[in-house]
Parts: structure tokens; sequence; C-alpha cells
């Protein structure tokens, strides 16, 4: 685990098991090295002078010259400097120009939806709403608790029970007619404007839409509203719903399925 992320950082799987070698034994030369890590002493030799020009390691000149890795927590601190660094010339230099028109952007398979959700969460400012089954929470759930700790406000709506850590959760029921196998659909919207509204599982593959565009934006409020108002309703006349339109509005639900032709 932790040769793959300082692989995430920009070191090559070498680099990186080099400067883990040199942080668990200092002081060690390149031919040691070496034998650590079971690889040719000219590519060591490289993989240590490129972790040297990244600021990574230093060298203890003699004969042979010797190695020491850079503490990790002076390694930690020095990266982030450097991120924030480049991050801001990077925000100065890049014009950014907003569309005109919104765009619709197509997302496809379980990795890059999730990484998707997880950017606009990050950079949401004010206010997350999400829509989602409770099995498929734990995928954006980290995420949003990380938006949580940062000011933003976050509503989490679950088909299906679930137990997490987010402050305000409303939990709609499912019956054991509910069927199992279908796509689990889900709608994330940020900070009002920003959205993606796709399905995990089933038997399509997992696929999505992300977009800013108003109607879109709109719908979902108007779905958060809808949810929002019926949960205070059933908490406060449960027993006096159920009694006149059934369990989950059944009566209500047959008789819309019946005069508008959709199909459930």
């Amino acid at each position: 685990m932790e040769i793959e992320l300082l692989k995430k950082i920009g070191l090559s799987d070498l680099e990186a098991r080099c400067y883990l070698t040199l942080l668990e034994d200092p002081g060690l030369s390149g031919y040691e090295v070496a034998k650590r890590v079971s690889v040719s002493r000219s590519n060591v030799y490289a993989a240590l002078r490129s972790l040297t020009d990244k600021g990574v390691c230093r060298v203890i000149e003699g004969d042979p010259t010797h190695y020491d890795a850079v503490p990790a927590n002076q390694l930690i601190k020095f990266l982030q400097q450097d991120f924030e660094l480049t991050a801001k010339q990077l925000l100065t230099s890049l014009e950014v120009r907003p569309s005109k028109i919104p765009a619709f952007y197509n997302l496809q398979g379980d990795r890059q939806l999730e990484k998707a959700i997880q950017r606009v969460i990050a950079n949401a400012e004010t206010s997350i709403v999400v829509d989602i089954w409770s099995e498929d929470l734990q995928r954006v759930e980290d995420a949003l608790l990380d938006a949580e700790q940062r000011g933003v406000k976050i509503t989490v709506i679950t088909i299906g029970q679930c137990n997490t850590l987010l402050k305000q959760v409303i939990e709609h029921s499912r019956d054991e007619n509910w069927p199992g196998e279908q796509e689990r659909k889900f709608s994330v919207l940020c900070d009002s404007h920003q959205s993606i509204i796709g399905s995990f599982g089933g038997d399509i593959k997992s696929t999505a839409l992300e977009t800013s565009h108003p109607a879109v934006s709109e719908m979902l409020k108007n779905a958060f509203y809808h949810d929002a108002v019926m949960e205070q309703i059933e908490r406060d006349f449960a027993e006096e719903l159920r009694a006149k339109y059934g369990e989950h509005y059944k009566e209500i639900v047959d008789r819309l399925l019946k005069t508008s032709g959709l199909i459930r």
C-alpha cells in the first residue's frame, strides 16, 4: 500500500521501493540498496539520482557514496507546499472560460462515476444533496464527510436503511416486493447547479450524466423538496396516511400507473 501511495505522488515503483528501503535503513550505498530491492545496480543508481533530484533522498559523499531518505514528515510537508504553489500558479496562468451553453458529459464504469462524484463534492462550497441507494453510500461517504468538515451543508436521501456518521440523512424504506437486481439510480446536486445523475449495478454498465444545465438542477431541487416535505408529513401523519392510501401509498400508485400507462 505504501508503494502505491508513493507512486501517486510521482515516484516510480523502483523509486518508491528505494525510498522505503532507505527510510528503514539509512546510509546505504547504491550497491546495498540494489541488493535489498533485488534490482540491477544500474537501474537502482538511476532511481537514486532521480530521488535526489526530486528532493526525496540525500547524498552522503564518500567512497562509495551513501544515500539517506528525507524523513517522511519533512517529505510530506515539502510535497504539500510544492503542490499548493504549483496549483496557485496553474490557476493564475490558465484562462478559465465558462461555457455559454451547459454541456452534458457521459460517464461510464464504477471507477469513472465514483471519481466524478468525488470531484464535484470536493469542489462544493455551500450545499450538497445526494439521493442514493444505501448500499452505494460507501462509494462517496468519505468525500461527503470531508465536505461536512469544511462546513458544506450535506443532505443525503437513501433508499434503504444505512449506518453513517453523516448528520442529515433521510431514509426511505423498501418493501419485500422492491426489485433487487435492477440498476440502482442516484443523483448528486452541488451548490444548486452542478449535477450528476446515473445508476450503479443492474444489467447495464454503470453510467451517469454530468451537467450544470439549469433544467436538471431544478428537477433535482424539486425532487428534494418533495422528499423533504413528504418525510415530514409521513412523520406527523403516518398512521392516517397508511389507513387511507395503504402501505407505501399503494392505492395512489396503482391508480396513477393505470391512468398514465407508465411502467413501474
